[in-house]
């Protein structure tokens, strides 16, 4: 065979099968051949930046992550499952999932999260599953959810909601896409007290009645607040204009010799 001609040759041959090293892992997690990175329970506070790029699995449940800032994870175009279940997960920075776009599952369960912007999932175009469950979400901006247009399963239970006039947009969207909530019997009230353990699937348009007939936009508020101003003058003005106007006349009846114009007399 051609390889055994010399020494040389025989180096070279032996490079050639040697298998490509394997991507780096990092030092607190397991990595597979497959692309699956398993980060659970070492006490984490970041996500590590050394990441393969052809991961497609990552598992960092279990950990001490508290904020996702801006560009979080290293660029990782095959990554399809996120979990960052059992964190202590409070904020999520618009930018910090930027470089995930062809993940399909993020599970950001039993979490600390209050609050999400609608810019968060915006990277996601192609996310099919969502879980937000056992968070401290007290409400949902729609616009959270109308990001994501390939959202096939979405689960929010046991979060404190908050079922005043505010919650209408999150119900609508909720009505019209029942078929993507999961575990619906479990999206229930907390707030107000006459509330607790409503489920909020079981509302229906009477019950928001009251909301609709009285709710304003801001355009409402803007106008109000910049005829008020002009009325206020305006009637000032009126009223003293019309005082000017009774004054003049009541001078006018007492003393009327005062206005009238002095004769001229003529001689013969």
């Amino acid at each position: 065979m051609g390889c055994w001609r010399g020494p040389n040759a025989m180096l070279v041959c032996l490079l050639l099968l040697r298998p490509p090293p394997s991507p780096a892992c990092p030092a607190a997690c397991h990595c597979s051949s497959l692309g699956e990175v398993d980060c659970s329970a070492h006490a984490l506070r970041e996500v590590p930046q050394s990441l393969a790029t052809n991961t497609s699995t990552l598992w960092l449940g279990y950990n001490f992550i508290t904020v996702l800032g801006p560009r979080s994870f290293p660029p990782l175009p095959g990554l399809l499952l996120l979990s960052l279940t059992h964190n202590r997960l409070g904020l999520i920075h618009c930018q910090a999932l930027l470089g995930l776009g062809a993940l399909q599952e993020l599970d950001l369960s039993n979490n600390y999260l209050t609050v999400l912007s609608p810019e968060t999932f915006l990277p996601l175009s192609s996310l099919v599953t969502l879980n937000l469950g056992s968070n401290r979400l007290e409400g949902l901006e729609p616009g959270v959810l109308r990001s994501l247009p390939q959202l096939q399963a979405l689960l929010l239970q046991d979060n404190p909601w908050v079922c005043s006039c505010d919650i209408l947009p999150l119900w609508r969207w909720l009505s019209h896409n029942r078929e993507k909530v999961q575990e619906k019997n479990l999206l229930l009230c907390r707030v107000p007290k006459q509330l607790n353990q409503y489920p909020i699937m079981a509302f229906g348009n009477e019950s928001f009645r009251q909301c609709q007939e009285t709710s304003l936009s801001a355009w409402h508020y803007i106008v109000f607040l910049t005829i008020g101003p002009f009325s206020f003058m305006a009637s000032i003005f009126f009223c003293t204009f019309m005082g000017f106007i009774t004054v003049v006349y009541h001078n006018l009846r007492r003393d009327p010799h005062c206005w009238r114009r002095p004769r001229i007399c003529r001689g013969h």
